[in-house]
């Protein structure tokens, strides 16, 4: 077992500034709050923090068709009324609109996932999070579900350089229908989704009848769930699936995908998750010492203490126990972010997680930052469980465990691959300080990589909210 585990963070504060539209859920501006939240908290000085390359679109075009890549590079919100035959073609609209900094975006947080996997590959971190990544829908010809370029396919492709095996886990409350796609005739990928399915809820596929076809048949895991469903139903469901896959599959390296829209209170969710679980705790916690059975055997301070260390541990669930549960296999990990449209939220879930990787307990209560109005006003990293009703019954759940079980039963031993010799990293041309022209003017970003600032990752990001945004 590892004495310490080797953590690379990828945050770039350009991703949070732009701006998808008036009413539109997609808020990237909770990024730059994530990460405030984990600079108020000190985990990046337990971390190694790094600004990612802008994807080249070679890069993309690993996955994407280069006429999509092309298109995406070129379209521009002035522009976009020229090309309505393309726009539908990609699916850019209403869903996936068209706005400043489109491509660049798209860049950075997919130059995050792919240098995070190729830290992992080059064995320079133990895990890699990229909260900015984690855009699962997007295809290999369009946009989807308000993603442009599927990241986590790019970051898995990479990881195939030097992996044989590579479990993509998506926790996410929508189908991780993108990944599952693009490896679903493959068994170098296992998929496994949890996820809201039925009620025509987005994107309307991941049944658990879908387990792959060819050579990925039964490599594709869907466990669709119901509304409502409960911390307690979900983690035991998801430990006993994910424990049964690592132990048939034996993947080289693990990709999670941490949605954060499953959680209670999400806009577009309907779920029950709480981050950790720790609303039960503090329910419990209130109990006077002098109720405990039995506390005149030792002094009753001792005794409570005891009791609320023993209750945090017993019920210890929620939405960051899946990223606790998949960090004790030890294998090389890149975690990403994905949906999540109650801002305030997703930054308490995906900083509890990055606690959680770095082994380290956070106080509830937020310290001061750039965003602490956000989390008014009891400013406390914990949430509520949901109050939706639960309408995944014991013998549905069952039925599902069941279901999935009996398709890796099919599995009859993990997959081998011929390995070859591992393609190059892409080139990535250097800064040539000599050939620079002292005329020419670059860009702020180009500007930035040839520097380094000491206060790069502490200073505040602007709040780039709308009066819209509610």
């Amino acid at each position: 077992m590892r004495s310490k585990d080797r953590i690379s963070y990828f945050y770039d504060g350009d991703v949070g500034s732009v701006y998808f539209g008036p009413n539109h859920p997609m808020k990237p501006h909770r990024l730059c709050m994530t990460h405030h939240l984990v600079l108020s908290y000190d985990l990046h000085k337990k971390m190694e923090i790094y600004r990612p390359h802008k994807a080249y679109p070679v890069e993309l075009a690993q996955f994407h068709s280069a006429d999509y890549v092309e298109f995406l590079h070129r379209i521009t919100p002035d522009t976009q009324d020229l090309y309505l035959n393309d726009l539908a073609k990609y699916n850019l609209g209403e869903d996936c609109p068209v706005f400043e900094n489109l491509f660049e975006f798209c860049q950075i947080y997919a130059g995050g996932t792919l240098d995070a996997a190729r830290r992992l590959n080059n064995k320079l971190c133990d895990i890699a999070i990229n909260w900015a990544g984690g855009l699962h829908h997007a295809k290999k010809c369009s946009a989807s579900g308000f993603c442009y370029i599927n990241d986590l396919v790019l970051g898995i492709l990479e990881l195939l350089k030097y992996h044989a095996r590579v479990l993509y886990i998506d926790i996410d409350v929508h189908h991780g229908d993108g990944v599952e796609e693009a490896f679903y005739l493959t068994d170098r990928v296992m998929t496994v989704s949890f996820h809201k399915y039925g009620d025509l809820f987005f994107p309307g596929t991941g049944d658990v009848k879908e387990i792959g076809e060819r050579e990925g048949k039964y490599y594709a895991i869907n466990v669709p769930l119901k509304d409502g469903i409960d911390d307690s139903s979900f983690n035991r469901l998801f430990k006993i699936i994910i424990d049964k896959v690592v132990e048939t599959y034996q993947p080289g390296a693990i990709v999670l995908q941490c949605g954060a829209d499953s959680l209670a209170g999400d806009r577009l969710g309907c779920f029950n998750l709480s981050i950790d679980g720790a609303s039960l705790v503090n329910y419990l916690l209130p109990i006077h010492s002098d109720s405990i059975p039995f506390a005149f055997f030792l002094p009753l301070q001792h005794i409570y203490n005891f009791y609320c260390i023993i209750t945090y541990f017993c019920f210890l669930t929620g939405h960051a126990e899946c990223v606790k549960f998949v960090k004790k296999f030890n294998l090389p990990l890149l975690v990403t972010g994905g949906g999540g449209y109650t801002k305030e939220n997703v930054a308490r879930c995906w900083t509890v997680e990055t606690g959680v990787l770095l082994d380290a307990e956070l106080p509830n209560e937020i310290p001061d930052n750039d965003y602490i109005k956000y989390f008014g006003p009891d400013y406390s990293l914990k949430i509520p469980h949901g109050h939706i009703e639960n309408l995944n019954s014991k013998s549905y759940i069952s039925t599902i465990k069941m279901q999935v079980m009996e398709s890796l039963r099919s599995i009859q031993h993990a997959p081998g691959v011929q390995m070859h010799e591992v393609p190059p990293d892409f080139y990535i041309p250097d800064f040539d300080e000599d050939g620079q022209n002292p005329d020419e003017r670059v860009d702020q970003h180009t500007h930035d990589k040839q520097i380094q600032r000491d206060d790069e990752y502490y200073e505040g990001d602007n709040d780039n909210d709308n009066p819209y945004d509610v």
